[in-house]
């Protein structure tokens, strides 16, 4: 019985070493699924080698390029470089709203209710991107980026938006566009006064035209004086729905919208616009003026009726923090005194007193 187990245990363990190799050389170098799955990831190191050394040669050659344009056409190799760099940034500035429509979407979340730099981004991404467009569709044929170039050169500021422009550029064209805005400053106050003649408050008209007469001669008004005329604007006569037309002509420049539209047009679009505005300085106020950097100061400054560029960075965060007084406590219904107040708070600034 003993001699019985004992050859039985014999047997079962060559059976088990027997299936041992059988398995190691079937799992093993003669696996069809591993042999396959080798040439496959073998292929798949050949094709990223192959593309890493296509990408490394083209920018050789590209950087090759971009050096002899340096050096024989300094002035086209600045538009060259000029327009790479502003479709990066384009591309970048697409790829960061795609991203907030998905968190919009994905999570509920309104435009009120998003934080200031991506309200921000949607606002100034939807504003260039109706004037790339054209441009873009133009650079699409081969060798038409040269034409590009030249509609660059000989028509920056009308054709082209910021991304396409040298920062030289961008300080000339903000001051060339505030100028534009600027004009249009005078013939808002003249229509106040003359919308003064109906309001029936006796008070509340000669706050008005004491509001009107300080700035026209040339200091600025603090926001409680602003925010003392505030009920004339949320109706009659001042409200955004009520004004003229033509008044309605003369604010839209101040915004940066053109006037040549039908009044129904020109009244919907100041509301939008009035109050996006409004929502953006409220996630400003929420975020904090100091925790802007310098150029997205300026650039709040300038959005709201300000040459930020001809003044410090102090200043413009001085004024900034008065018009955020002003604008935090204004209601959806009085957005037409947000519009004006583009007038009253920027048209002297900074030569009147700035301080209250």
């Amino acid at each position: 019985m003993a001699l019985s187990c004992s050859s039985l245990y014999r047997n079962l363990s060559l059976t088990r070493v027997c299936c041992l190799r059988t398995n190691r050389v079937t799992n093993g170098l003669y696996s069809p699924n591993v042999s396959c799955q080798s040439r496959l990831y073998s292929s798949s190191k050949v094709r990223r080698g192959l593309g890493r050394y296509v990408t490394s040669r083209l920018q050789w050659a590209n950087s090759k390029y971009e050096g002899f344009l340096k050096r024989r056409f300094p002035r086209f190799y600045q538009l060259y470089h000029t327009f790479v760099e502003g479709v990066k940034l384009l591309l970048q500035d697409a790829k960061d709203v795609r991203r907030i429509k998905a968190k919009m979407f994905s999570e509920g979340v309104k435009f009120q209710d998003l934080p200031y730099r991506e309200m921000e981004k949607l606002r100034q991404v939807r504003r260039d991107m109706i004037k790339a467009i054209p441009l873009l569709v133009i650079s699409i044929p081969p060798f038409a980026n040269y034409l590009v170039f030249v509609l660059m050169y000989c028509f920056p500021r009308q054709l082209l938006i910021p991304h396409f422009w040298t920062p030289k550029q961008q300080v000339e064209f903000r001051g060339r566009y505030h100028s534009l805005r600027a004009q249009h400053h005078w013939a808002v106050l003249k229509g106040l006064e003359n919308r003064s003649c109906h309001v029936k408050d006796s008070q509340l008209q000669s706050r008005l035209k004491d509001l009107c007469a300080k700035v026209q001669n040339g200091r600025n008004p603090n926001a409680s004086e602003i925010l003392a005329v505030r009920s004339l604007f949320s109706g009659p006569p001042l409200g955004i729905n009520r004004m003229s037309v033509n008044h309605m002509r003369h604010i839209s420049p101040l915004l940066f919208l053109t006037p040549h539209l039908p009044w129904f047009l020109l009244s919907r679009r100041l509301t939008h616009h009035a109050l996006e505005l409004l929502q953006l300085d409220r996630a400003l106020s929420r975020l904090g003026p100091h925790q802007l950097s310098d150029s997205e100061l300026r650039q709040a400054c300038f959005v709201r009726g300000l040459d930020s560029d001809s003044l410090g960075i102090y200043q413009c965060r001085e004024w900034l923090y008065q018009w955020l007084q002003m604008s935090s406590s204004l209601k959806d219904s009085e957005i037409s005194l947000l519009l004006h107040s583009i007038v009253f708070l920027s048209a002297n600034y900074p030569n009147g007193p700035s301080r209250h």
